[in-house]
């Protein structure tokens, strides 16, 4: 039986306290704070730090399929699930595939991923999805929305989770929508959306389950709605009985807030996470219509594995300090650009040196055993010409070897770059930026580790990169 084999979340470093976003503007605050993305981070990075959690370590060899999905692609007319892969460190006998344009793409790759894997077509199908939406401003889902990522493996062995079930159906209504060329997302009346939309069709898609597979609202150890508001949630449990203190699963409202594609695949690793073996996860999605599925936790899931949990990525955070900023990050207001890169990119170099610059390769020597990033031909230290092999740095941890701080170079939002040099630990030496982190904070012999990043537009395309973040501490750490 096909099922999920790991998963992992990404919830970004920043947060801001959703009253200063209300102050702003004089209006009532929203309970809580929510996620915000750094202005180096889009829906593909996300999903690169949510795919790397979940992988956490596993071999890339035995991956045969990735599908991406979110409202908010960095490209258009570009796969973006090949960047993504790439970044990964996948093979090139891989299948990729971007879903998009709703907020049910999420569950329709993992539908589409279940589906490969149990026909045969793949037997490690790895999906992720992420959100960055952007609201009005003065709106309430500026203070509502949030940004984070998801990935799920989908495999037939080892596996946490099954999949029991699912079932669909499709709606043609405009309730939330975003054409090519508006940058906020919009949305019709609110009663109408909720009563008409999410409520009616999330009540129908519940019934539809429940009877398919012969269930009664008891049977279910958790139900997963992600649904902008607690009220949204609790009107469908008790339309079916469902005891919300003890069966509703945690919607990350206060604390991360409504990301989008990503909320239902976030809740579902969430939901994972805190279960128990033998435990029966109902999730329902809304969007265009609603998804269904049902999952059964397995014996594996009490297994000790080394990711990022949802408590480490909600405790290790950074507060933002002002709305203008915030504005600025959300890329509504423009800040006076930093110091410009001398050196335009180009798509040639970029393909030429993708092994280096996504796949964060280095170079090992098989003579002497030296490690350079990026790539070198010719080693350092035993001066041996095309004698090596690659080694991936993503996975590893480093330290601080040396750094400056420049305090000029920066946007204006963001002045200060602090420039690193950090050693690894098989002894391969990163130089870069750090990120997510507060400059005056950095120390010598700081534990860091390499995070996947956007460094800035030139040549027409985005240019992607790895920096250094500070390690975030881990649970009993």
């Amino acid at each position: 039986m096909a099922g999920i084999v790991s998963y992992g979340v990404y919830i970004p470093t920043y947060r801001i306290d959703r009253k200063i976003i209300a102050a702003a503007w004089g209006r009532n605050a929203l309970q809580g704070e929510r996620s915000l993305a750094n202005n180096d981070e889009d829906t593909i990075t996300m999903a690169v730090e949510a795919g790397i959690n979940c992988l956490n370590g596993r071999g890339r060899e035995h991956i045969d399929g990735f599908n991406f999905a979110t409202t908010t692609a960095p490209y258009q007319e570009k796969m973006n699930a090949s960047l993504i892969a790439t970044a990964l460190d996948f093979g090139r006998q891989i299948t990729t595939s971007d879903f998009g344009n709703s907020l049910r793409s999420g569950t329709a790759a993992l539908r589409a991923a279940h589906d490969s894997v149990k026909c045969g077509a793949t037997a490690n199908h790895l999906v992720a999805v992420a959100d960055k939406r952007s609201a009005y401003p003065k709106s309430d889902e500026e203070q509502m929305f949030g940004d984070g990522a998801a990935a799920l493996l989908i495999g037939n062995e080892d596996l946490v989770a099954t999949i029991e079930g699912q079932c669909a159906i499709n709606n043609e209504m405009m309730d939330v929508w975003r054409k090519p060329e508006d940058q906020h997302v919009n949305m019709w009346e609110g009663r109408f959306i909720q009563g008409e939309g999410y409520v009616a069709h999330i009540k129908e898609v519940i019934g539809l389950i429940l009877d398919k597979y012969a269930l009664k609202p008891q049977d279910i150890s958790k139900v997963i709605l992600p649904a902008p508001s607690e009220r949204l949630m609790t009107t469908i449990a008790r339309a079916f009985k469902f005891d919300a203190n003890s069966q509703l699963q945690d919607g990350l409202l206060s604390n991360v807030g409504y990301c989008g594609n990503a909320q239902p695949l976030m809740m579902l690793c969430h939901a994972i996470e805190q279960s128990k073996p033998g435990d029966l996860l109902l999730l329902a999605a809304y969007g265009d219509g609603a998804d269904a599925f049902l999952f059964k936790v397995t014996e594996k899931v009490s297994e000790k594995v080394h990711r990022y949990g949802f408590e480490a990525l909600l405790r290790n955070k950074l507060m933002f300090p002002a709305y203008g900023r915030f504005l600025s990050y959300k890329d509504i207001v423009a800040p006076v650009p930093g110091e410009p890169f001398r050196l335009m990119p180009s798509a040639t170099s970029s393909w030429r040196e993708r092994d280096s610059s996504l796949r964060c390769h280095a170079s090992k020597c098989l003579n002497c055993g030296c490690v350079s990033f990026p790539i070198q031909r010719i080693c350092y230290q035993c001066k041996s010409k095309d004698s090596f092999e690659h080694v991936r740095l993503s996975d590893q941890r480093g330290k601080i070897f040396t750094f400056t701080r420049d305090n000029i170079a920066g946007r204006s939002d963001d002045p200060v770059v602090v420039q690193t040099v950090a050693e690894f630990d098989e002894g391969a030496r990163f130089y870069g930026l750090m990120t997510d982190c507060d400059p005056s904070r950095v120390e010598l012999d700081q534990a860091v580790e390499l995070t996947f990043r956007r460094f800035y537009e030139g040549a027409g395309f985005h240019n992607y990169f790895w920096k250094l973040r500070p390690v975030r501490a881990e649970e009993g750490e």
